[in-house]
Order: structure tokens, then C-alpha cells, then sequence
């Protein structure tokens, strides 16, 4: 016999017998013929038995996945002298790696003729691909080595645990055991970070302040919230019933819907950053990835919602930090129903952006001369609905229901009915 490329000889048990056990299992299986020198000589093994006990222990404890069932151990007796063959199938969670190395070329093998070589970056990616499909979220992490301190928190707040059977319902430990993309997204390792700037005036030319934010995604929509928030200033004050009210320069439903939309729509298979911008008169938001093929931007318009990353969307909603799928737009449109200005949304082939603008209120007609619209309106009528003051007083349904609201509480007029039988009378 000769060494070949489903072939390799070992004189007795060494430690990169793994090496050689991942290489067959990554490409076409093989055999490994323990108590044979290189050159095909037989030598053979005094205790068998022992040697065998000794790959069996190093091959399920060094390499990920498992590879043991696609493993075979026979003790065979060639030249009336006892030899241990391994015979290794291909696996199918390829790529196998040693553990303590990593998806990395350091920790996977291939095998190329009768040697067992490093594997590029390139063919990698491409056996994850084959293993697991184009899912990022389901793919394996070519980081293991993570940590979930943020993610442990979130989910105890919530009340939920994160023990391993979560994790792997979840989608954050795979079918395999490993980690996923989903796994490194919320650990504390994650590498897709959000840049943060604020800009003197309205142009991207004087930085007044410039940060980066990194760790697991909770992490990450703490801190850019929490500094948002410290930028949105308290403006334009009004009084309504003698209580004063505080109008925030950005409307803050809308920027919540505006971060939690770059952060579960993203395409994190790109690479780059989420850029936040804070100008004087508005805060852009642009994250990666565009449009999901055969959705237009005429259909989020209208609320259409099509999850890129299904599996974050749905632990974000079983931890509450979303109410339901494919409302964020719509929230972020009602937030500036009152608003001389609109928000803008704006997508490109590999990226979507939102342009939150200060909020300045409609004060061309006062409060109070609506409430004597809608007074005569009602004598005139001897009733009135929503509906009625939205057409009267050219406003949106939200003007129309905090205007007709706010007269009912002073006990200017009073309500009668239900939902769509409401109606209003002096």
C-alpha cells in the first residue's frame, strides 16, 4: 500500500491525528492506518486496544462538529501483526475544524494528494455555504469562542431564560452545535459595529462629536438610544390646561422605530458600518442592505413587511423591544402627523436610509380656534365624528382625535357610541 489522497499512514497515535481525521472528513473521506510507517511498512501495535482507546478520546475531544459518527474504528491484522484502521466518511457539517484553532485556516484541513494542508478563507465560506445555505443568520459564526453577558441580562429582564435548549430554539446554537451568525450577532463579540457622528450645521464638514459603538446588538441599541436621547433636546414648550408640556426636537416613537428598523432589517452580511448623523435641522439613519428583492419602496410605504433576519425580528418581539412586524414606518409617519415637516425614506441597492427632520408643530391654526370650528360645526350638525372634523379642519386623523379628545376632557362636548359609532355632541 501507498499513501495517497484517501490514504494516510501513522506509525502509532499522535496528536495530529486530527488533522488528518478533519481533512478526510472535510473532503472525500479516507483511512487511516495506524501501525503503518510512511513507506507503507507494517509495524504494527503492541496494544491495540490502548491506541484505539487513545484516538477515540482525541478525535471527539479536539474536533467540532462531532465528527464521530462518520468515524469507524477496526482493529485488522496485516502481516500477522496488529494495525488499528480508521476509516472517515465526508462529513455533512462540513467544515470540521480543531476546536482550540477556530473556523480558521490554522484549524481547517483539506486534503490535497497524500498531504493534509491548511484550507483557504475562500473554501471556508464555500463549505459553510454548501452545509448550512445563504441564510446568515443560520450560518455558522467562524467565531465560537463567544460570550453572552448582555444577552443573559437582556433575557433574565424579560424573564426568559437563555439556558442551552433556548439557545438552540432560538437559532443561536445551530443543528450542529456550533454558534450561529444569529449567536454572534447578540454576543458580546460581535463585529458589526454602528458609527455615530454630530455635525455643526447642516453638511458633513465639522464634527462636534464622532463615537463608535460595538458588542452584542442589545448593547449596541442601548448606548446609540441612550445618546440619541441626549441630543434631542426639550424645545418649544406649550401649555395645555395650565400644565406645561415638553415638545422634544425629534420625536422620540420616532427615532425608537427608526434605530430598531436598521437594526433588525440590516443586511450584516455586508460589510460597513450603520452610520448615525446628527445635523442641526435632522438625524439620518443609514444601515446596509436595501430593499428585499420584489418589494418596492411603494409597498413599505403601505406597511408591507419582509423580514431579512427573521429570527433576530422574533426574539427582539419575545423580548419586547418590538410591538409587531411591519409597523415602523407607519409609527414613524404617525409620530410627525402634526409636524410641518415629513420624514424621509430613501432606499438604494445596498442600503436604506431615514431622515428624521426636527419637529416643527402646525401652529397656523391655534387649538382654540379649532375647538370653535368644531363647536359650530356641531351646531350645525347636532353631531359630529372623527371623521367630519378631519374633512372641516383639513387635518390628519390624529390631529383630528387629540383635538376632539382634548375638548371632551375640558367638557366642551361628550362622546356617545363605540368604534365606529362614535360620535360627538355639545
Amino acid at each position: 500500500m501507498e499513501e495517497s489522497s484517501t490514504i494516510e499512514f501513522k506509525r502509532t497515535f499522535v496528536n495530529d491525528l486530527n488533522k488528518e481525521v478533519i481533512a478526510f472528513a472535510n473532503t472525500n473521506g479516507g483511512e487511516i492506518f495506524v501501525g503503518v510507517d510512511d513507506d507503507g511498512t507494517v509495524c504494527g501495535l503492541d496494544d491495540v486496544e490502548a491506541v484505539e482507546l487513545q484516538c477515540v478520546n482525541h478525535i471527539s475531544s479536539t474536533i467540532r462538529p462531532d465528527v464521530t459518527i462518520f468515524t469507524k474504528y477496526e482493529r485488522i491484522i496485516i502481516d500477522n501483526k496488529n494495525v488499528l484502521k480508521i476509516s472517515i466518511n465526508r462529513g455533512s457539517m462540513t467544515p470540521y475544524y480543531i476546536a482550540s484553532k477556530g473556523i480558521r485556516p490554522e484549524g481547517v484541513y483539506v486534503r490535497q494528494g497524500t498531504a493534509s494542508v491548511p484550507s483557504t478563507e475562500t473554501a471556508i465560506m464555500k463549505m459553510i455555504k454548501e452545509t448550512t445555505g445563504d441564510s446568515f443568520e443560520e450560518t455558522r459564526s467562524l467565531n465560537q469562542n463567544l460570550t453572552f453577558i448582555t444577552a443573559e441580562e437582556e433575557f433574565m429582564n424579560a424573564g426568559i431564560s437563555f439556558a442551552e435548549a433556548q439557545k438552540r430554539s432560538l437559532g443561536i446554537i445551530g443543528r450542529d452545535g456550533c454558534y450561529t451568525n444569529l449567536g454572534l450577532l447578540l454576543s458580546d463579540q460581535c463585529e458589526h459595529k454602528i458609527k455615530f457622528a454630530v455635525f455643526e450645521g447642516y453638511e458633513k464638514e465639522i464634527f462636534k462629536d464622532r463615537r463608535e459603538f460595538a458588542g452584542s446588538l442589545f448593547r449596541q441599541l442601548k448606548d446609540l438610544t441612550a445618546t440619541l436621547d441626549n441630543y434631542n433636546r426639550s424645545s418649544s414648550p406649550r401649555i395645555n390646561d395650565l400644565r406645561r408640556i415638553d415638545v422634544r426636537d425629534y420625536p422620540i416613537e420616532a427615532i425608537r422605530e427608526a434605530v430598531l428598523n436598521a437594526f433588525i432589517h440590516r443586511n450584516y452580511g455586508l460589510g460597513g458600518y450603520t452610520l448615525v448623523s446628527v445635523f442641526d435641522d435632522r438625524i439620518e439613519i443609514v444601515s446596509l442592505g436595501g430593499l428585499m428583492r420584489g418589494v418596492e419602496m411603494s409597498d413599505v410605504m403601505l406597511g408591507v413587511s419582509y423580514l431579512r433576519n427573521r429570527r433576530l425580528a422574533e426574539i427582539f418581539y419575545r423580548l419586547r423591544l418590538i410591538e409587531a412586524y411591519g409597523t415602523g414606518i407607519y409609527k414613524i409617519k404617525k409620530a410627525y402627523a402634526d409636524s410641518k415637516k415629513r420624514p424621509l425614506f430613501e432606499s438604494s441597492a445596498n442600503a436604506f436610509k431615514v431622515t428624521l427632520p426636527k419637529y416643527e408643530a402646525v401652529n397656523s391654526i391655534t387649538d382654540t380656534s379649532r375647538q370653535d370650528k368644531v363647536v359650530n360645526l356641531i351646531k350645525e350638525k347636532g353631531s359630529v365624528t372623527r371623521a367630519d372634523v378631519e374633512a372641516a379642519l383639513d387635518v390628519s386623523s390624529a390631529t383630528a382625535s387629540r383635538l376632539l379628545n382634548d375638548m371632551v376632557e375640558k367638557g366642551i362636548i361628550k362622546r356617545e357610541g363605540a368604534a365606529k359609532t362614535t360620535v360627538y355632541k355639545l
